[in-house]
């Protein structure tokens, strides 16, 4: 096992996607088959999203960086640098206010 700084990834993965078409950038923590947790690190720039999708499972957003909102229907959640958002089970976008840098945990439905 390693350990694995969230800072170097924030900071390395907000550079990607500020030279991104998207605006984003990703990578995957922490996952595998036989894990049934999944971190994923995602870095949005500032007026970026993740359009609306569907919930696999349990999930949750904590907010490494900046300024995030997460939107369900006419409700919406927002996230400031360590806040802990829940994903609801339904569908849902992510909305960067700030160039902003969270760290998805997701563990699959059975």
């Amino acid at each position: 096992m390693q350990t694995i700084s969230l800072d170097t990834q924030a900071d390395e993965h907000l550079k990607r996607a500020a030279t991104a078409p998207s605006g984003r950038s990703a990578t995957t923590i922490y996952a595998g088959h036989e894990h049934g947790l999944r971190h994923t690190l995602l870095a949005l720039t500032a007026g970026s999203d993740l359009a609306e999708h569907d919930n696999p499972g349990d999930a949750t957003v904590l907010v490494l960086r900046g300024h995030v909102r997460l939107t369900e229907g006419d409700t919406s959640w927002e996230g400031r640098a360590g806040d802990l958002i829940p994903v609801p089970p339904a569908r849902h976008s992510l909305d960067a206010i700030e160039d902003s840098a969270v760290l998805l945990t997701l563990t699959k439905r059975g």
